[in-house]
């Protein structure tokens, strides 16, 4: 992913207003993200637990997601459908993006499970490893994995989109 600025990110929300995204939290050390190792941007709100966001890379620049998820996860052992990251209990949550558009304005909302960390391009890349968890597929290569990852997170951005 290519490095982008505090701006790029604001103007890049398809699911929320231009007011919520100029109030929403930007992560304050994007000059020293692994933007090479990154097929996202994903954070989570420090002011407001269960609130999260990703900016993906698009044809047309930056595209941003609001999402939601329950601040109590589960205590079983999941799996990220981004990232197929298996974790122990709490490193997967269920989150869930309203639609954008006039499908979200009236409460249409799209989920699925990603790590609660939100690093998924780095478990793919086998930088970071999950507590207790362990990759669904270690028979990929590297580069399929990262492909993977990209059509998951573009195919999910592409339900909150229609």
């Amino acid at each position: 992913m290519d490095p982008i600025t505090e701006q790029d990110i604001r103007s890049s929300f398809i699911n929320c207003s231009k007011g919520a995204a100029k109030r929403l939290p930007v992560p304050r050390d994007l000059d020293e993200l692994p933007w090479d190792d990154l097929d996202f941007l994903g954070w989570s709100d420090p002011a407001a637990p269960g609130r999260c966001y990703l900016v993906v890379p698009g044809d047309d620049g930056p595209v941003g997601v609001a999402l939601r998820h329950q601040t109590a996860g589960s205590r079983r052992a999941q799996m990220c459908t981004f990232c197929s990251t298996t974790h122990s209990g709490g490193g997967v949550w269920l989150m869930s993006a309203p639609k954008a558009g006039e499908a979200g304005r009236r409460g249409n909302s799209v989920g699925t499970y990603i790590c609660s960390d939100l690093d998924c391009s780095l478990y793919v890349r086998r930088k970071k490893a999950p507590v207790l968890g362990r990759p669904f597929r270690d028979d990929f290569d590297p580069a399929q994995r990262i492909a993977q990852l990209r059509e998951n997170v573009n195919a999910f951005v592409a339900r909150v989109s229609d």
